[in-house]
């Protein structure tokens, strides 16, 4: 079986392309970092740790590499023959994969009469929806209509914590031993591809919901508010009693919001928190605070994962969200040189002050009353 992975990056080879490799595909990657491909093409295999106190060291073989810049047409042939696409290229570059996705779709339509599923690996809602909106619009009606019977773009959910790393041997990627890829199945194109470690689902929805509600609600906890206090990394700043209490209590409201809105059971939501907040404590992941808090404006977004789970915590309950509050207050501040949104969110503080911008980030109405819990956190 062929795979067709788009991103070279410690996501992509560390979790899509390991589980990949488990289900028996050879793994095609496409990336523009030609140091990498060239390291692939070269030896043909990898390794990945696993995070844990023992350390197990998974070896992927059965790989290859394309440069899409200087090569695109070795990437539309292999889009041609692959059983199964794949991305990890972060939600920005989706735009950019595009139109090459989209020429080695239209050459798959002249040559096959195959189906083929391509499934956005992102940290995103609707990642794949987003991408097949983007190839779509580098096709001809014709080839639209063609192609929407041929091709599925399945939305997906993701889970694996790959930390910031640097290595000696440049393949190596280190990777904690819990994961999770959640797929929408009634979007999928012909026999659902037969990947060890994904879960199909009918509806995706609440699981996207409970993973960004709960893994990346709660790892923005220990971004921002162990940033403000001067922590380093989410590890040191998941040692601080005032740390562990606002993250249990921001995923105490968000865990509310999503049990009311999905249904599910209590019990088993509980038991969900506290293993989310035990992977955050592993010792073996040392992730930065300012690795994990880049991007604020798009985090700080109407819904995206401070937010919405405030919201909807409020309109559920009636009562104003205190811990997720305190999050939403430290993100406002959350400022980094070398981080482009945060730079660009505290010029736009200084000019139009934090209410204002918190109104024009999160598209919150002026009266709305999370707009008021948030100032309130500010000024304590």
């Amino acid at each position: 079986m062929e795979a067709v992975h788009f991103g070279a990056g410690n996501i992509g080879r560390g979790f899509i392309g390991a589980l990949l490799n488990d289900s028996g595909y050879h793994t095609t990657f496409v990336d523009v970092n030609d140091t990498i491909i060239r390291e692939i093409n070269d030896r043909q295999q990898y390794d990945v740790v696993l995070a844990a106190e023992n350390s197990d060291t998974l070896t992927v073989k059965n790989v290859s590499g394309i440069n899409s810049v200087t090569n695109p047409d070795d990437v539309i042939g292999a889009i041609v023959k692959a059983d199964v696409v794949t991305t990890a290229v972060g939600p920005k570059i989706l735009p950019m994969i595009a139109e090459l996705i989209a020429k080695g779709l239209r050459k798959r339509l002249e040559t096959s009469k195959q189906p083929l599923n391509v499934i956005a690996c992102e940290n995103m809602v609707g990642g794949s929806t987003v991408l097949k909106e983007n190839v779509f619009a580098h096709l001809t009606e014709s080839e639209q209509t063609a192609s929407a019977d041929m091709f599925g773009f399945p939305d997906a959910a993701v889970d694996r914590i790959v930390p910031n790393q640097s290595h000696a041997d440049m393949l190596q990627v280190s990777v904690e031993p819990y994961y999770e890829w959640v797929v929408e199945q009634t979007a999928i194109k012909g026999e659902k591809p037969p990947i060890d470690g994904i879960t199909y689902v009918d509806d995706l929805k609440p699981y996207i919901e409970r993973k960004l509600f709960t893994v990346n609600t709660g790892h923005a906890v220990p971004a921002y508010i162990g940033h403000s206090m001067g922590y380093a990394t989410i590890y040191e700043a998941m040692q601080d009693k005032s740390v562990q209490e606002i993250i249990d209590g921001a995923l105490q409201e968000s865990g509310e919001a999503l049990i009311r809105t999905y249904g599910f059971d209590r019990e088993e939501h509980q038991d969900y928190i506290e293993k989310i907040i035990k992977r955050f404590k592993n010792p073996h992941i040392s992730d930065d605070v300012t690795r994990v808090g880049r991007g604020t404006i798009r985090k700080l977004g109407a819904r995206d994962r401070l937010i919405r789970p405030a919201r909807l915590y409020f309109d559920l309950t009636g009562k104003a969200p205190v811990y997720q509050a305190k999050t939403i207050a430290a993100a406002l501040q959350y400022y980094h040189e070398d981080d482009e949104e945060a730079v660009k969110l505290q010029e736009t503080v200084a000019e139009q002050g934090y209410k204002k911008t918190l109104q024009s980030v999160s598209e919150l109405k002026a009266d709305n009353p999370l707009i008021e819990a948030v100032m309130k956190e500010l000024k304590e």
